[in-house]
C-alpha cells in the first residue's frame, strides 16, 4: 500500500515538467561542500538506511542523517547542500536529485519544494523525504522516473523552519506552537512586498531563502503548507488590503490563468481537494479546491509573491493537510489521498531573456504595469488535462 501511494505522490508534488532554462550555471553557494555529501553510514538508524523510509517523524539530527545517508548511496544522483543555518544553528539542508545533480545545464530548469515553513506544519517535511526516496531509488526501474531526472533539477528543503518543528506537538491540528522561528517571527510574513512595506526584521531563514533563489534561476515551485486543504496562488497581498481578513477579492496577478491552471492540476488530482471540502465549521470552502492568496486573506511578505515578482519564479502554496501536525499513524494517509495521480507532464524548453525596459518596474517579467520584452515566449503543454496549451 505504501510503495503504490508513494509512486503515486511522486506524480503529485512533480505537478509537471515545465518552462526554461536560461544561461548556464553552476549550483554555487557560499554554504555548500561537496564534503557534505559524505558520511558515516553506520549513524544512520538501521530503519531509515536509504532504502526504506517509515511513515514517522524525524528530528533534525535524524534529518540530517537520513540525507547524508540517500547522497552517500547516490552520489550520481543527489547532491546535498546547507543554504544556511536557523537562528539556533540548524542546517537549512536542500537536496537536489537530478541525472546532473551539482551543475545546472542548459535546457535543465531547476524546480524546488520547500516544506516546514511554519514549523508546526509537519505533514510536507516527511513527504518530501519520502519523495526523496522515491526519486533516488526509481531511477533505474521507473521510465517516467528517469525522464523526469534526466530533464529537470529537483531541489527539495524538507525543512525551512527547523527551530520551530523542534518545539512542535504532534498531534496538535490547530495551534501555533511552533508555527514561527526561534525569535518568534513568520516566516511566511517575512519577505520584501511588493504591495506594501514589510516593515519586519529579515530573519536567517529568509534572508538565506532569498540568497539562494538569486543564485539559481528557478522556473517552477511549491510551497508546503498545513491546516487546510486548497492550492493558492498569488498575489497573496493587494494594495487595499486588511490584514488577515477574509477578503473575497482577489488580486489578480498577470499569469492569473497559467497560476490557475497549475493550481487545478494539483486540485484535481488529489483525493479530496477539489470537492471545496472545509477542514472546520467556519472555515471558508474553495470552488474546485484552489483560491487566488488575497481573495483567501491577504498578507504582507509572503514567500509566494517573492518568487513571483522578484524572480520569475513561479510558486504555488499547498496546503495538503487539514491536521497541521497530525499523529504519526495518519502520515501514510496522506500518501493515499494521492493515489489518484496520473499525471503525465511534458514540456516544450526553449530560452527566455527577460529585458526590463523600465526602471521603474519591479525586477519581475511578471508585471503587467511595466513593459518586457522577451526573445522567445515559452510553452507549457500539460496532459492529460485535455491537453491544454498555456503561454506565458
Amino acid at each position: 500500500m505504501a510503495s503504490s501511494a508513494i509512486v503515486s505522490a511522486v506524480r503529485f508534488f512533480l505537478l509537471l515538467t515545465f518552462l526554461v532554462a536560461t544561461h548556464s550555471q553552476s549550483l554555487s553557494n557560499p554554504t555548500y561542500s561537496p564534503d557534505e555529501v559524505s558520511t558515516n553510514l553506520g549513524e544512520v538508524e538501521s530503519r531509515d538506511n536509504g532504502q526504506e523510509l517509515e511513515f514517522r517523524y524525524h528530528d533534525h539530527d535524524q534529518l540530517t542523517r537520513y540525507l547524508r545517508s540517500v547522497s552517500a548511496r547516490y552520489p550520481a544522483l543527489t547532491a546535498l547542500y546547507s543554504i544556511g543555518k536557523s537562528v539556533q544553528g540548524r542546517d537549512l539542508w536542500v537536496m537536489v536529485v537530478s541525472a546532473s545533480p551539482y551543475e545546472h545545464m542548459i535546457g535543465k530548469p531547476d524546480v524546488k519544494y520547500v516544506a516546514n515553513i511554519h514549523g508546526n506544519e509537519a505533514v510536507g517535511r516527511e513527504l518530501l523525504l519520502h519523495l526523496i526516496q522515491h526519486l533516488v531509488t526509481s531511477y533505474d526501474t521507473d521510465p517516467y522516473i528517469k525522464w523526469l531526472l534526466d530533464n529537470t533539477r529537483i531541489h527539495l528543503m524538507p525543512s525551512m523552519n527547523p527551530d520551530g518543528f523542534a518545539i512542535s506537538k504532534e498531534g496538535q491540528c490547530d495551534n501555533t506552537f511552533g508555527r514561527h522561528n526561534a525569535r518568534r517571527y513568520d516566516l511566511n510574513r517575512n519577505f520584501p512586498d511588493y504591495f506594501k512595506a514589510n516593515m519586519k526584521q529579515p530573519q536567517p531563514e529568509t534572508e538565506a531563502i532569498k540568497e539562494w533563489i538569486s543564485k539559481i534561476q528557478f522556473v517552477l515551485s511549491g510551497s508546503l503548507h498545513g491546516g487546510a486543504l486548497v492550492a493558492s496562488y498569488p498575489f497573496d497581498n493587494t494594495p487595499s488590503a486588511i490584514f488577515q481578513s477574509y477578503a473575497h477579492s482577489p488580486s489578480i496577478a498577470p499569469d492569473d490563468d497559467v497560476f490557475r491552471h497549475l493550481s487545478l492540476v494539483y486540485s484535481n488530482n488529489h483525493a479530496k481537494m477539489s470537492r471545496g471540502v472545509s477542514c472546520k465549521s467556519g472555515s471558508p470552502r474553495f470552488e474546485k479546491g484552489i483560491t487566488n492568496g488575497a481573495a483567501w486573506y491577504p498578507l504582507t511578505g509572503g514567500m509566494q509573491d517573492y518568487n513571483y515578482i522578484w524572480h520569475g519564479c513561479m510558486e504555488i502554496t499547498l496546503e495538503i493537510s487539514c491536521c497541521k501536525y497530525p499523529p504519526a499513524h495518519e502520515l501514510a494517509k496522506y500518501w493515499q489521498d494521492n493515489k489518484q495521480i496520473p499525471i503525465t507532464a511534458h514540456a516544450t524548453l526553449g530560452p527566455a531573456f527577460p529585458v526590463v525596459e523600465d526602471s521603474s518596474c519591479p525586477p519581475s517579467p511578471r508585471s503587467s504595469t511595466c513593459s518586457w520584452s522577451t526573445s522567445v515566449r515559452p510553452r507549457i503543454l500539460f496532459g492529460p488535462l485535455n491537453a491544454s496549451t498555456v503561454s506565458t
